[in-house]
């Protein structure tokens, strides 16, 4: 077999079984054996449809094959000559592998914010992210469900980032990784942030599962991915999201509501 063929169907593999345990897993604990446990949780009361959730694994299932596509082009291609990637793991102190990590997150939270921005624009929403957008109420599913056009366009913050730093091969796999769980999370449908994150300094920096369902919501706002900076900065972060979330708190932790006098 061709190698270029040989890697993309490794990496499709590899790919669609951590699509399916990263999400469904999630999925089988909070939609199918343990819902009425996390229905305080919920952050929307209603429940999608079996209709849903098979639309959202088959675009998912092709933003796969994109991304695949483009992760065996940048390292298994001359392009990857452009790159900064490097393959002996003593070219950089092992903490390193952490450091990159963590900026990668950085610049691609950066990098989702304009992209996202700008495919909310009314002449691109209709042509790519309405079929993200047909998911009101998302699922761990909905992750990857995006329109092929705009899986091309996430797929890109990949080649951004190995061309302005040095990666390893491992630091990318964990960059995807970690980026996908948070993006389950995000996706979930469900708040499951402890109690104490509400009044802590992460809830002012980190977005949460009902950060981002407001935006599946209301369509308008709420347009970062891991952090809540671009949206502050740029005025952007949906008016209701602070009180949507308390209104999620008090259902979670009623005992917490009494206490602070809140009665709705």
């Amino acid at each position: 077999m061709d190698p270029i063929l040989a890697a993309i169907v490794r990496i499709f593999t590899v790919s669609t079984i951590r699509y399916f345990l990263l999400a469904g897993i999630p999925f089988i604990i909070f939609y199918l054996l343990l819902p009425r446990k996390f229905s305080s949780k919920k952050i929307q009361l209603k429940a999608a449809g079996k209709k849903d959730f098979i639309r959202e694994v088959w675009h998912s299932l092709q933003s796969t094959l994109v991304f695949t596509v483009i992760s065996v082009v940048i390292m298994f291609t001359p392009v990857k000559g452009y790159t900064q990637l490097y393959t002996n793991i003593n070219d950089y102190p092992i903490w390193y592998i952490f450091v990159s990590l963590a900026l990668s997150l950085v610049v691609h939270d950066t990098y989702f914010y304009w992209m996202h921005r700008t495919l909310h624009h009314k002449s691109l929403f209709n042509l790519t992210h309405l079929v993200h957008h047909r998911s009101t109420n998302p699922s761990p599913w909905t992750s990857y469900s995006f329109h092929l056009l705009e899986a091309i366009a996430e797929g890109g913050v990949l080649l951004v980032i190995t061309m302005i730093m040095p990666m390893h091969p491992l630091t990318v796999l964990l960059f995807t990784v970690v980026g996908f769980m948070i993006n389950v999370y995000g996706h979930l449908g469900y708040e499951i942030m402890p109690r104490k994150f509400r009044h802590s300094v992460l809830f002012e920096v980190f977005n949460s599962s009902v950060h981002h369902n407001l935006h599946h919501s209301k369509f308008k706002g709420n347009y970062g991915l891991y952090f809540r900076v671009w949206d502050r900065l740029m005025g952007t972060e949906h008016p209701d999201y602070v009180k949507e979330y308390d209104k999620i708190q008090a259902r979670r932790f009623p005992e917490e509501a009494v206490a602070g006098g809140v009665t709705n």
